[in-house]
């Protein structure tokens, strides 16, 4: 080669060589320019529970012997819990408000649920089903039509039914009593993140809730056996239209929770009990979940994952409640989960409080049997996942719950396990979530 292409060469390599350093910077830049615009949640929150669960971030304390946390969790907020003792055992940006989408039907059944005996019927009317937002879950539910209290119920927890919502809602005095009554509840719940705008967990501005307080309100409405009951169906009749000189059909309705039916891409989890999840545009995927596996009782909520994985909610779950059962004891908890405020003074009928019952009265859910008996012949016998602890709370009579006193969820009873249907996965894909609000 000459000297005039050798130094031809040269001046080409010296101009080329930056740009093909540049190229992998470039291209860090840009992941890290996406990676900041992930919102990011505030620097101090809320120290309901304890200080660790107010500061961003994961918190957790291993103790020796301790598995590591997941590396696969992409959630904006999660957290682990023990439903019994009320201890966190790790959380990320606990405290962090965020849309909740319809895990906040947790709330809204805590809170109605007691009010309605299961029996009683109600005639749904054009005005009970106005206002759903465009895109809504529905149950199928007609105007001019009657439905038990009992179906609606199957219709909120099973379907996540904006509209079995909306038409207990309307029993119970209409939609902004019913947020007013949510609210109120949250508060005594000290579950101060929670805002309620939209009953259904629609998406509505201002609307927001946290890890924490999804899973506080989960173990307050998992003392309550019907409560218990719903969220553990995982497939029920719903009763159809009623045509002139015909007997009333029913259709299968089937449990939106994939970790209790199973999915393409998703297995049953062993031991899950419910609870409840969620899904809008606003507030992505949303989900709480408890479960039960050698004595121990767990509780997680896993908020808006950025994964791209199919149904990374539930695996990011999943991998949470697998890294609690085998941490128990070998973690210092980072936080507690609060009493309600009136398990201080025992005046708060069905809070969970420990006033004996009155005589001659059954205490709540001292009949576990019964409830799943019920349960079993009124959900077209599917079976009823009533193993939380044994699926029967202990009331401590006379007892007065103090702020630092550890607030039980369940104590012991025979365990029930749900039929092979309720852990059989589904035989075909579902085109859409139902559970999802555009």
């Amino acid at each position: 080669m000459s000297a005039s292409k050798r130094t031809a060469w040269a001046v080409a390599a010296a101009v080329l060589l930056p740009l093909v350093v540049a190229v992998p910077s470039a291209h860090a830049d840009e992941g890290k320019d996406a990676k900041d615009k992930q919102p990011k949640p505030p620097a101090t929150m809320s120290a309901v529970g304890g200080a660790l669960l107010g500061k961003p971030g994961t918190q957790a304390q291993l103790l020796p012997g301790a598995p590591v946390l997941p590396k696969e969790l992409s959630a904006r907020s999660w957290i682990v819990a023990d439903a019994e003792s009320g201890d966190v055992l790790a959380a990320h940006n606990a405290h962090w408000r965020l849309a909740p989408a319809s895990t906040l039907k947790m709330l809204f059944a805590d809170t109605v649920l007691p009010k309605f005996e299961r029996t009683k019927n109600h005639l749904v009317t054009t005005q009970d089903l106005a206002g759903m937002g465009s895109g809504s879950s529905l149950v199928g539910i007609k105007e001019k039509q009657t439905y038990s209290v009992h179906d609606l119920w199957l219709g909120v927890f099973l379907r996540s039914g904006n509209d079995a919502v909306h038409v207990l809602s309307a029993m119970n005095g209409g939609i902004p009593q019913t947020v007013k009554d949510m609210n109120e509840h949250a508060a005594e719940l000290q579950a101060l993140d929670t805002h309620v705008v939209s009953p259904d967990g629609y998406d509505a501005p201002g609307q927001v809730s946290s890890a924490y307080d999804l899973t506080l309100i989960a173990r307050n409405g998992m003392q309550k056996p019907d409560f218990r009951e719903y969220a553990a169906t995982s497939r029920a009749a719903f009763p159809g239209e009623l045509k002139p000189g015909k007997k009333r059909e029913t259709f299968e309705i089937q449990n939106t929770n994939r970790l209790l039916t199973g999915d393409f891409g998703v297995a049953p989890y062993q031991g899950i009990a419910g609870v409840k999840n969620g899904n809008t545009t606003h507030a992505g995927s949303t989900f709480t979940g408890v479960a039960e596996r050698g004595g121990k009782v767990l509780l997680v909520t896993v908020m808006n994952p950025s994964s791209k994985e199919q149904h990374a909610v539930y695996k990011e779950t999943a991998r949470l409640l697998d890294w609690g059962f085998a941490a128990a004891g070998k973690v210092t908890p980072v936080g507690e989960l609060v009493p309600p405020t009136s398990a201080r003074t025992d005046t708060e009928p069905g809070s969970g409080g420990g006033t004996a019952p009155a005589p001659g009265k059954e205490a709540p859910g001292a009949s576990a049997s019964a409830t799943a008996a019920a349960g079993e012949e009124k959900s077209g016998g599917v079976g009823i996942a009533l193993s939380v602890a044994g699926g029967v709370l202990v009331l401590l009579a006379g007892a007065v719950f103090l702020v630092n006193r550890r607030w039980p969820l369940a104590g012991s009873g025979s365990r029930r396990q749900r039929s092979r249907e309720a852990r059989a996965p589904r035989e075909s894909p579902t085109p859409q979530d139902p559970d999802v609000n555009p």
